[in-house]
């Protein structure tokens, strides 16, 4: 059972998060730039349709940045700066080697975009790019469109040191993804609702192949898996697989951002344990029940929740500025 002192430091944690995440919201604000750069919405949107058109990969890889992005350092766009001979960078630590280069492109290219019209350059954050950008792939792959709260200023640093521990694993349990999302001002029910953009995208084998072959001693298949499911899996991921190979987290509609994501869990076609988990825990159950069965529910409960991910630590004022490159710190 929670002691006293750590039920205290738990709901204190929990307020000044609270108090945290409503100073930032009051900072952040929609046409935030509407003075420097009017068109900057449009301007980034149709960079960002342009390299849709050009590959689906466009969707989750920008999405996937940006969730990268905001659980390290806050939503700094730090995740895109490049290496240098004397600093590795957030991008090079490995939880971050599997981003797909599409999603770091799409943002770079918005970013010349913006700055080619002589009134908004080097006005736009990178961060606020990223943020606008994830909006208008969830919406051009069917989901919902919402109004971005802009505002942010670029991190001042990108280590790959600072990635370690902030990230969620495949292999996590509730526990372990109620704690990271809280200690990011955000909710069980946020955590669902933000777990539901591996409605697009894909995985290679080796991120989910312990479910197909080593899950236990008595149980080499994770029992939780759909055996239709797991038989079809083993097919495209036999042991020594091509690492290269990619398989779509949502085997149902993997180009459609959508509520399938849940009744896949329903069918226990979860591809990661902490996919699959949201279904077998019965605290998160009735949530994933709700949203299979309402997609109007779904759809507002992760606008909220991405509007809120979006806020986690900005920078303001002297703890950043506006990168020239997204991927060079000024």
């Amino acid at each position: 059972m929670m002691g006293c002192f750590q039920l205290i430091f738990v709901l204190s944690l929990s307020f000044s998060l609270c108090l945290f995440s409503s100073t930032v919201s009051a900072q952040l604000r929609q046409n935030y730039y509407a003075k420097v750069c009017p068109d900057v919405e449009s301007i980034v949107r149709n960079a960002v349709q342009k390299k849709f058109k050009e590959t689906f990969v466009t969707a989750p890889a920008t999405i996937r940045l940006f969730f990268h992005d905001c659980f390290v350092q806050g939503c700094d766009a730090s995740v895109i700066v490049q290496s240098t001979p004397t600093n590795k960078a957030e991008k090079d630590y490995p939880d971050n080697l599997s981003l797909a280069g599409d999603g770091f492109d799409t943002v770079i290219k918005a970013k010349e975009a913006v700055d080619a019209v002589p009134s908004c350059r080097n006005k736009v954050s990178c961060a606020d790019i990223l943020a606008m950008a994830t909006r208008d792939v969830i919406a051009l792959s069917g989901g919902p469109s919402y109004g971005v709260e802009l505002g942010r200023l670029d991190g001042l640093s990108s280590t790959a040191a600072s990635v370690h521990g902030k990230l969620p694993h495949e292999t996590f349990n509730l526990n372990q993804l109620i704690s990271l999302f809280a200690a990011n001002g955000l909710s069980q029910t946020d955590m669902i609702a933000l777990s539901a953009a591996h409605t697009v995208g894909f995985s290679h084998c080796s991120k989910f192949s312990n479910r197909l072959y080593n899950f236990s001693r008595q149980n080499p298949v994770d029992p939780t898996l759909n055996k239709a499911y797991a038989t079809q899996l083993r097919q495209m991921c036999p042991r020594k697989v091509d690492p290269r190979i990619a398989i779509n987290i949502d085997p149902t509609t993997p180009n459609t951002f959508d509520n399938v994501y849940f009744q896949n869990l329903q069918r226990g076609h979860g591809l990661f344990t902490s996919d699959q988990v949201l279904f077998t825990d019965p605290r998160s159950r009735p949530t994933v029940n709700a949203w299979a069965s309402n997609s109007m529910a779904f759809q507002k409960a992760f606008v909220a929740a991405i509007t809120r991910l979006g806020r986690v630590r900005v920078k303001t004022g002297r703890n950043g500025n506006i990168r020239r490159d997204c991927a060079i710190l000024n």
